[in-house]
């Protein structure tokens, strides 16, 4: 039996954010290098702790053994009659499985090497690392939370913090860019949670038998809102006088379309689908590299762990008809995101276009509704949120040293900065999918998927696939090679305190990429359950 089984490690990972929250607010607001140094160290906490969690967790079994459940929030109903006692349940209870725990050490990894990155935060340490640890606090529990509502509560949390830290610390259209990002995200919230709300009171029902009797519960359980849609007829062994109250579990297919296209409409806000993506290009652009590092590597992977926990987990009937549906937006944010990219001649807004493109290769893997394809898609969430803030980081040096990312004032940097250079060079190749880095396993396996099932959309996203070694290429090459300005010359490389998470983040995308199984033995048994599920509604209908 692992030690972990015995001590509450969710729940330790999740409240870690916040014992460096209590830290920070000890420390004086003016010693900017105490501040860097117990945020960067403290965040190195719930990165070892998900690193053990990693290692100690049973790939066959899953993680049920790591469960943590209390009863948080209990109202009762007065809207039925009779003597049965009706309840609202709503608890704080934490999980992981295959699909959460990467996503999870993903989390802790990329935030970890942000707080290096932050050493170049000019303004407000205090303050910065403050709502730093709130963000990843939210972040941690997303990937946790096992209750609709205590997920709502942990999404909204990073929203918050997000628009503080892009606020105050972006660069100059930080404040309309923070705007712009809380309402679209907002009316994406606020979408989920009507949905959420439905959720509980259609199929989130069961009974339990207390000293007192039996209570009917409403609940926000994740696990009671997926049994009972998986069983339409979860009502019928009630006993009379609960069916008298009211039917507990009345979903109309209606209603499960409904619910279905909300969920997709929220969490493909913040993936982003098409055309739900232009608030993220202006977050990508004007938001501080250190949270852009956060955005780009974390935040929009939990647009798309949503989608897949609540909208094709819950909802599988509704998955396999709009299949279709799914791929062709796939691949319209391939191809739309590549085309756009090629064309910019500002390298952040290279990267938020690319972003857009590899998240329809997500979409892509999810659509094709089978094993490789699905896998792919998990692979290729974990893959970009690597990359993309390992291009993030690099971005961030580069500025604090030119004063600009645009193309067309960089070149040459490979003489003055050889090691950041090839660190760029490299994560280059890995973006644009380089057999042997963790971008190709990503990208191969879910077009694959997508060739079995929808042949001529797959053709298309390989095009996709080409324009992005075009646009990567092209970018890179420009940045690293040709003609140098007179004060790049002297330009210093990388510090120590930038070079070290580059160097864990390429290790990370090589390692992957050179041995994939690490990452696709544990979410094998998450890819089966899913697979199940999807069985039984082609059974079904």
């Amino acid at each position: 039996m692992s030690i972990l089984h015995d001590i509450p490690i969710l729940s330790i990972i999740l409240m870690s954010p916040l014992l460096g929250f209590l830290i920070i607010q000890l420390l004086p607001k003016h010693q900017g290098g105490w501040l860097k140094t117990a945020a960067i160290s403290i965040t190195l906490i719930p990165l070892a702790l998900s690193l053990w969690l990693f290692v100690d967790y049973d790939k066959q079994l899953g993680g049920s053994a790591y469960d943590e459940s209390l009863n948080w929030i209990q109202a009762p109903i007065a809207l039925f009659q009779g003597d049965a006692e009706w309840l609202f349940s709503f608890q704080y209870a934490l999980g992981i499985d295959g699909l959460s725990l990467p996503l999870l050490l993903l989390t802790t990894l990329v935030t970890a090497m942000a707080a290096m990155a932050a050493i170049h935060v000019k303004k407000r340490w205090k303050a910065f690392f403050s709502w730093f640890f709130l963000l990843e606090f939210g972040m941690l529990g997303v990937f946790m939370a096992r209750d609709v509502f205590l997920f709502f509560v942990f999404f909204e949390i990073t929203l918050i913090a997000m628009y503080f830290l892009i606020g105050i610390w972006g660069y100059y259209n930080r404040e309309r860019t923070a705007n712009q990002f809380l309402i679209y995200n907002g009316i994406g919230s606020a979408i989920m949670l009507i949905a959420f709300v439905l959720l509980v009171n259609t199929a989130g029902f069961r009974m339990e038998e207390t000293t007192q009797g039996i209570q009917y519960i409403y609940s926000g359980s994740y696990s009671d809102i997926w049994s009972n849609l998986a069983d339409p007829n979860a009502y019928v062994n009630l006993p009379e006088d609960a069916i008298q109250g009211g039917n507990p579990f009345n979903i109309s297919d209606t209603m499960q379309w409904s619910l279905f296209i909300m969920l997709l409409i929220a969490f493909g806000i913040k993936l982003p689908i098409f055309p739900f993506h232009t608030w993220m290009l202006k977050v990508h652009k004007e938001a501080p590299p250190a949270i852009v590092m956060i955005h780009s590597g974390i935040l929009l992977k939990m647009g798309a762990y949503g989608l897949i926990r609540f909208g094709f987990f819950l909802f599988p009937q509704q998955v396999r008809e709009w299949a279709v549906v799914l791929a062709t937006l796939g691949v319209i944010n391939l191809l739309y995101g590549a085309i756009l990219a090629f064309r910019q001649v500002e390298f952040k807004l290279v990267l938020a276009y690319s972003s857009i493109s590899h998240m329809g290769i997500v979409l892509i893997g999810l659509a094709s509704l089978n094993e490789i394809g699905v896998q792919g898609a998990l692979f290729q969430l974990v893959s970009h949120g690597l990359i993309s803030a390992l291009l993030f980081l690099i971005v961030g040096s580069l500025y604090e040293r030119t004063g600009t990312t645009e193309l067309d004032q960089l070149g040459g940097l490979a003489r003055s900065m050889p090691f950041m250079s090839g660190v760029l060079l490299t994560a280059g190749l890995a973006s644009l999918g380089l057999p042997g880095l963790s971008g190709f396993v990503g990208e191969f396996l879910s077009i694959l998927g997508l060739f079995e099932s929808m042949r001529w959309l797959a053709a298309a996203a390989v095009l996709g696939v080409i324009l992005t070694a075009v646009y990567v290429l092209r970018s890179v090459l420009k940045i690293t090679f040709g003609p140098q300005k007179e004060s790049f010359r002297a330009l210093r490389d990388a510090r120590f305190i930038e070079a070290l998470p580059m160097i864990v983040l390429l290790a990370f995308i090589i390692m992957l990429g050179c041995y994939p199984s690490l990452l696709t033995d544990t979410v094998e048994l998450s890819i089966s359950s899913f697979m199940d599920v999807l069985n039984a509604a082609k059974a079904g209908g």
